[in-house]
């Protein structure tokens, strides 16, 4: 008996993580990864006065907001590398590798002192911090993103990747949430000379947490390349010349879809704290409310989103929520710009996230479905790298400088409406595999 028992509890203690457990460690992950990242968004402005002091504080604004924007521009050479260690070495490796050069990228933000103590070597450390950050979610996305969907069967693929999504609103979440926090907690001085370090400390202490519970995960990369690069590389396949060679067209369509639903990602989500603050000169606090409200909103409707789109196909969804966001994205600016309100800048921001959250779940498992396993997490991060390094990254840029330029508060609408137009041309040319088996 005593054997029965003692076989029954060592079975039972190398019982493998449920597919529920996966997914919470992958999401958990990639959220921390995400927190880290994003978190320069909510501070943009007071990063802006600290680090980039200029003659006006829209001008400090707009420099703070290009330092944003140069950590995308790693993204594609993220993608590459450790797109192709994902296919090569395995998804797990690469997704522990992205969450430490996270965390070296957070701690310069921690350590940097402002430009008032250091002159111009401040501004420089930031934005060696924003390169290195770039780096390391360009290659994130991609091995993250091929694993949920590695998990799933042919009917609930787009339900899995949509916990991509997930993970990214938890980070919008909790960062609005902390800020929120530390604008209640300390002084308007306080959160001007060091408070807004807080949440980079936060996030770079949960690194080791993240890299913690996602142990569990089981590799799912394809089984020849990862033999052939444990037998020493020979004969492993380059991915990056597999899919130049056979996979442009998917390369070429998938970029495309990422350019429309990067630029609207970040306006949404990520803009619209410094949009209320610095253009409609809302107290900053209102602001972090709405970014908090718009996480939550796409955080609960991910799963949703992921459902329709494995029921009725990723075309359909993508193309009717697309055409959506861009018919509301104009009326939803106005409404901020004409009230100036909390009821106006919530109910906009809601609105907007609706048919988005939409788009990028159908989108991502889109993109993901036209490659192969073997090369999957590369060509999904250069897709995710290229478009967002320059359409995601300096969305925000872009956006105060069309309202500079212009004159107008409805500037950013127009940049959401012309990308979106490019994805809906990319969305109907790609081939739709709702329910097939795939490569």
């Amino acid at each position: 008996m005593s054997t029965h028992v003692s076989t029954l509890s060592a079975t039972a203690a190398v019982k493998p993580p449920s597919k529920a457990k996966k997914i919470a460690a992958i999401t958990i992950g990639n959220g921390l990864e995400f927190f880290d990242f994003s978190i320069y968004t909510f501070f943009a402005a007071i990063i802006g006065r600290q680090f980039f002091p200029s003659t006006s504080e829209l001008s400090s604004l707009m420099l703070s907001l290009a330092t944003f924007g140069v950590g995308f521009l790693m993204r594609p050479l993220g993608g590459i590398i450790i797109g192709g260690i994902a296919d090569r070495k395995g998804r797990k490796y690469a997704m522990t590798l992205t969450l430490w050069l996270m965390a070296a990228g957070s701690a310069l933000f921690i350590v940097t002192p402002t430009y008032a103590q250091i002159g111009v070597a401040a501004p420089l450390l930031v934005v060696l911090g924003r390169l290195i950050q770039g780096f390391a979610v360009g290659g994130e996305v991609g091995a993250s993103t091929s694993m949920l969907m590695e998990y799933a069967n042919d009917k609930n693929r787009a339900f899995y990747s949509s916990w991509q999504l997930f993970s990214q609103a938890l980070s919008t979440l909790v960062g609005a949430g902390v800020g929120l926090s530390l604008t209640y907690i300390l002084t308007t001085e306080q959160l001007e000379s060091w408070g807004w370090r807080l949440p980079f400390v936060f996030g770079m202490l949960l690194v080791p947490l993240g890299y913690y519970i996602r142990r569990v995960l089981d590799e799912t990369a394809d089984p020849a390349a990862l033999a052939a690069d444990e037998a020493g590389g020979k004969h492993a396949p380059s991915a990056l010349g597999e899919i130049w060679r056979d996979h442009r067209r998917a390369l070429v369509l998938g970029t495309a879809i990422i350019i429309g639903g990067t630029s609207a990602n970040y306006i949404v989500l990520h803009y619209i704290t410094t949009y209320a603050k610095a253009v409609l000169h809302m107290p900053f606090e209102l602001a972090l409310w709405a970014s908090w409200i718009g996480g939550l909103a796409q955080l609960l409707l991910c799963g949703v989103a992921g459902i329709i789109t494995d029921r009725i196909g990723r075309k359909p969804v993508a193309t009717w929520s697309r055409v959506a966001l861009m018919l509301l994205v104009f009326p939803a600016f106005m409404l901020m710009d004409y009230s100036r309100n909390a009821l106006g800048l919530f109910s906009a921001v809601i609105i907007m996230v609706i048919p988005l959250v939409f788009t990028s779940v159908s989108t991502i498992v889109l993109m993901t479905e036209q490659f192969p396993r073997r090369v999957r997490a590369t060509g999904l991060s250069l897709c995710y790298g290229i478009g967002v390094s320059i359409f995601g990254g300096f969305s925000q840029l872009i956006a105060t400088w069309l309202v500079k330029v212009t004159g107008s508060n409805l500037g950013p609408a127009w940049y959401v409406i012309g990308t979106g137009l490019v994805s809906l041309v990319a969305v109907a040319l790609c081939r739709e595999k709702a329910g097939q088996q795939l490569d």
